[in-house]
């Protein structure tokens, strides 16, 4: 549940730190920073310089420290308490809400790797200072919270020539072009999950900004649901069968499948005539480095 509502809240699960909560925070480290980078650049063997590799960006490291820790006389053990429940070791990552400034929100996936809460004297009388917690997100990037959504079916032909109401000949147009937008509003690539219906056999989904394909050789009835999430490089049918080993020959690796800043145009096909009850939807967030 998002409770973040004023510039200057950090919300991380259900915890809110940040004005009007006994956390205040004065900086914020790794968040407006480019996460670190492994370079694929490799030294020219007889000339200056090096060829360019591919940079790939390594897990995001974001820290708030200064933190100052201010409850009641007698209730800074319940505040402390609160924030280490919230902010213990976990395997598994949690939402992480930043509200910075005017931009409004971004979100991340993390995990506490650090806590530190001092105690001097102030603390007796209800004021812990110097406090910090740092996050690592294995994904680096910062996402819009709002997920967008996009939906079509298989391509189906035009109607039959019609006359107009001037009277001029002309072809009705297609329930269904197979064809959709996805609009990334932010400056890195981002990873959609795909869910395809049937009735289609052999279904496919290209990225035609891109290139890239995801194409399976099955066989998926009305009731089955194809589940492709780009980011795990997962392929479930009907939630529960992995069926990562369908893809054909014309099939990019998973993961490779994204959407570029900006307009990506993305077509749903079929190997055999298009059912018009398949469906393909696409969900993505917005994402920047």
């Amino acid at each position: 549940m998002t409770i973040t509502t004023r510039p200057g809240h950090v919300q991380y699960g259900e915890l809110l730190l940040g004005p009007g909560t006994p956390y205040r925070w004065r900086k914020l480290t790794g968040w407006e920073e480019l996460p670190g980078t492994d370079s694929g650049t490799v030294p020219r063997s007889g000339a200056h310089g090096a060829y360019p590799g591919a940079l790939l960006a390594q897990a995001r490291t974001i820290t708030l420290d200064e933190m100052v820790i201010r409850a009641e006389p007698g209730r800074i053990g319940a505040a402390v308490a609160t924030l280490n429940a919230a902010t213990g070791l976990s395997d598994d990552e949690l939402p992480l809400l930043i509200h910075l400034d005017d931009r409004g929100p971004l979100l991340a996936f993390a995990r506490v790797v650090r806590r530190e809460v001092p105690v001097d004297p102030a603390y007796g009388v209800g004021v812990a200072t110097g406090s910090a917690i740092q996050f690592e997100a294995s994904d680096p990037r910062r996402y819009t919270p709002a997920v967008q959504c996009a939906e079509t079916g298989l391509p189906e032909p035009c109607l039959d020539w019609h006359r107009d109401n001037s009277g001029e000949l002309t072809r009705g147009i297609p329930a269904s072009t197979g064809n959709l937008t996805a609009n990334n509003h932010g400056g890195a690539p981002t990873h959609p999950v795909i869910t395809i219906r049937g009735p289609v056999d052999t279904p496919s989904v290209t990225n035609t900004t891109t290139g890239a394909v995801l194409e399976y050789g099955i066989r998926l009835d009305a009731v089955d649901e194809l589940t492709i999430d780009t980011y795990a490089s997962t392929v479930t049918l009907n939630g529960t069968e992995n069926l990562l080993d369908a893809a054909t020959g014309n099939s990019h690796p998973e993961e490779s499948f994204t959407l570029t800043p900006g307009r990506n145009r993305l077509a749903f096909r079929s190997a055999t005539a298009p059912d018009p009850h398949a469906r393909l939807a696409l969900q993505w967030r917005s994402a920047h480095w």
